[in-house]
């Protein structure tokens, strides 16, 4: 692991893709461009999580 947050991408609960960095405002850039780019998807799942605290900043589609 390189750095504190973490964007990963499921697809049908599967592991599609994951990154690691050091920036919040980097890894929410990628959080986004990753939506883009994989949420069209079938059982698509974007998540941001903050690996210090294990806290999820964010995820797509908003579990509501």
């Amino acid at each position: 692991m390189t750095g504190r947050y973490r964007v990963t991408v499921t697809v049908e609960g599967r592991p599609l893709m994951h990154g690691w960095w050091g920036s919040e405002a980097t890894a929410r850039r990628k959080f986004a461009a990753w939506v883009g780019e994989h949420g069209s998807r079938p059982g698509a799942r974007v998540t941001l999580t903050d690996e210090e605290t294990g806290e999820t900043l964010t995820e797509w589609p908003d579990p509501g």
